[in-house]
């Protein structure tokens, strides 16, 4: 039985930004053909940097990237020709209508003839934009420019489709209906899909495997169920009251940690987490040595595990913090190396055309 190539192959990649700004630390990747994959990551993790360089849009100082089959720094043009990219900001000419929009996309691919007026048509009735298709896209709503942009990546017909950030700013129905699509297009079409989020739902039903990637590195991977099957037993989350300054939250970890029930403590701020293989049983304990060492308790929480508590036992702080360039924990977890990635902003959507 021969088992098909991996529709995305990276190894050791690595890209520092003047300034010295790390924003890959050997950044690795590979993608079965056929599947929707998914690059999970706080803001600055290294999400976009990647996207770049497989999409041929960056060069890594030192590493390696097979896109399709083609090398993506050997043979840049062939990868361009295999790929769609949609990146975070829109790359929709805001002067022409939609259809224009997408007849210029496919002339940017070589296509020529009826085929390119049937194709953009095809993709306007797909994507519920056929009333709109001769409108001028500055009209659109921003869930109807988000969908244009997908329409451009998929003009060309590519065998991976890379999409960057695709529902940010999108409000809860405009981002449903983008979920639905990207579901259809990897279960009815077999696209490949290389998604980057940092919305955990998103990450969590859209892809089949997910890399968790930190301070640019991946940290963890697996499928969504895996990942958060590793975490047997319950998290236990508990958000600290006002507690005086002399608590230390090392004395709060080290504390708890000597409890037999509990394990991976963290504390970051007031939030403490922990798990346990019995959550509910556990709690009485865990305010039982948190009163004992001076630290009011405001709320209390106990639930299954997630794939933010999996991104706490890896990166060592809590998703929402490492988002915000916030937060400094205790205990639980392996964080990378320090600093702050910043990357530049993504290019247009759509515009890494044939060259």
């Amino acid at each position: 039985m021969t088992t098909a190539a991996p529709a995305v192959e990276a190894a050791g990649l690595t890209k520092t930004y003047p300034g010295g700004v790390r924003a890959l630390d050997g950044m690795g990747v590979t993608v079965a053909a056929g599947t929707v994959f998914g690059l999970l990551g706080p803001n600055g993790a290294g999400k976009s940097t990647t996207v770049k360089i497989l999409t041929t849009l960056a060069r890594p100082d030192s590493g390696t990237a097979l896109v399709a089959g083609h090398d993506a720094l050997r043979h840049p043009d062939r990868v361009r020709r295999a790929i769609g990219v949609v990146a975070q900001k829109s790359g929709a000419d805001p002067v022409a209508t939609g259809r224009e929009n997408l007849l210029l996309q496919g002339r940017l691919y070589g296509r020529r003839g009826p085929e390119v007026g049937r194709r953009a048509d095809e993709l306007l009735e797909r994507f519920d934009l056929a009333d709109a298709g001769r409108r001028l896209v500055r009209t659109y709503s921003g869930g109807m420019q988000r969908r244009l942009d997908v329409a451009l990546g998929l003009m060309h017909r590519p065998q991976v489709l890379f999409l960057d950030e695709p529902t940010t700013g999108l409000d809860p129905e405009a981002r449903t209906a983008m979920w639905e699509e990207i579901a259809r297009l990897a279960g009815e079409e077999g696209l490949t899909i290389v998604l980057t989020t940092h919305y955990l739902e998103e990450a969590d039903r859209l892809a089949e495997r997910i890399a968790i990637v930190d301070r640019g590195r991946v940290v963890a991977e697996g499928t969504p169920d895996e990942l958060k099957g590793e975490l047997h037993g319950d998290a236990v989350h508990v958000e600290l009251g006002d507690t005086p300054d002399e608590v230390d939250a090392r004395l709060l970890a080290t504390a708890l940690g000597e409890f037999a029930a509990v394990r991976e403590v963290a504390v970051d701020g007031r939030r403490l987490s922990a798990r346990a293989d019995d959550g509910p049983a556990a709690v009485p304990h865990v305010l039982a040595v948190l009163e004992q060492q001076g630290a009011a308790v405001a709320s209390v929480t106990v639930a299954r595990p997630s794939l933010d508590d999996v991104y706490l036992r890896y990166a060592g702080r809590r998703f929402a913090d490492a988002d915000s360039g916030t937060g400094a924990s205790t205990g639980g977890g392996t964080g990378g190396p320090g600093g702050t990635d910043v990357e530049p902003a993504a290019p247009a959507a759509g515009r890494a055309g044939a060259r």
